[in-house]
């Protein structure tokens, strides 16, 4: 294989894959050149290919690693590659030299969980499991798509294989955007399972649906609307709050003193994802200002590079930062001007 940078400043670059074969070629840019549109997507190059000669332009970085991306995807093309297999490398491309994370993160650990393919994917990702072996309380904040949620309960399904807990259980706040559970249907484990349903989701693709459904029986693994946590003692539990963002700081203080004997606790949550009623403190926010200095306690905050989704949705959260950028920065030119005008 052959790189040529037409210039040193030059926006394109010229890859020849060799050694030449066909039939990983057309592997390599699936039906319709349909694997060649997801590099460009995610990179945001253009690609341009004539036999097994690839022109990429675009920013200087990311051409870069558009040609890493096709020179590792090309010794992979032995048989066809998939679009979960184009976008899980392309996440593990963009994120290897990652900046203001220690190349030094490490192998991630391994999860004993019937996807024995699953592994942290990211450095932040690699950070996040080992604080949740090593801690017995880990938060772990940032954008949708990151894998705080998946990352969690699966950690929780190695610990319940390895016999290090006897019970799972797994919480989240009954609120969302502009509902309310009186307005849903049913009775209340009816109106109550749609928010649950992320969590059943990840168990039933990390243990089986025939297998959850024995554990959930027998009691050992338990899902339940945070308000039912109070009053109780969780020992030998690992225990999980997702969407942890819209608690209130009772309801937070409430969950973390929850925690007993032999139990490991995971909060998740996305601060910019708040749904409790305008003026209401998150307590989530404030359980990592009070909390940040105590020890035994891990802090993981990820960020847009290590969403774990379709490419365009680590570029749809830069916008949407971007744009609350802009509005923030609006909002203080506008304050400036109004206290320029009082004096």
């Amino acid at each position: 294989m052959s790189v040529k940078t037409p210039a040193a400043r030059s926006r394109a670059i010229e890859l020849l894959l060799s050694p030449v074969n066909n039939k990983h070629l057309a592997n390599l840019c699936g039906a319709l050149d349909e694997n060649l549109r997801q590099i460009e997507t995610a990179l945001d190059v253009s690609i341009a290919r004539r036999g097994e000669r690839f022109t990429l332009r675009g920013d200087v970085a990311q051409t870069t690693r558009a040609s890493e991306a096709l020179q590792q995807f090309y010794s992979q093309a032995r048989e066809a590659l998939s679009v979960d297999e184009i976008q899980l490398g392309l996440i593990e491309i963009l994120n290897r030299p990652l900046r203001g994370v220690s190349s030094g993160a490490g192998v991630s650990p391994a999860l004993m969980t019937r996807k024995s393919e699953l592994h942290g994917r990211t450095p932040r990702q690699i950070e996040y499991l080992k604080h949740i072996q090593e801690h017995d309380i880990t938060f772990g904040t940032g954008p949708a798509g990151t894998g705080k949620t998946y990352l969690a309960v699966a950690s929780a399904v190695d610990a319940f294989e390895r016999e290090l807990v006897q019970r799972i259980v797994l919480t989240r706040p009954a609120v969302e955007a502009g509902e309310r559970l009186g307005f849903l249907p049913g009775d209340l484990a009816q109106k109550v399972d749609p928010y649950l349903r992320p969590l059943y989701d990840a168990l039933y693709d990390l243990m089986g649906f025939e297998r959850v459904g024995k554990l959930f029986e027998r009691g050992s693994i338990e899902i339940a609307p945070l308000a039912y946590m109070r009053g109780r003692t969780l020992n030998h539990a690992f225990i999980i709050l997702d969407e942890a963002q819209n608690t209130t700081p009772e309801q937070m203080k409430m969950f973390l003193t929850r925690i007993g004997i032999g139990a490991k606790a995971v909060v998740t949550g996305d601060v910019t994802q708040i749904d409790l009623q305008r003026g209401q403190k998150s307590g989530l926010i404030e359980a990592r200002l009070i909390l940040k200095d105590v020890r035994g306690i891990a802090f993981t905050e990820f960020l847009k590079e290590d969403v774990v989704r379709h490419p365009l949705v680590a570029r749809i959260v830069s916008a949407y930062e971007a744009h609350t950028a802009a509005l923030e920065a609006r909002d203080v030119k506008a304050a400036a001007r109004r206290h320029g005008e009082k004096d």
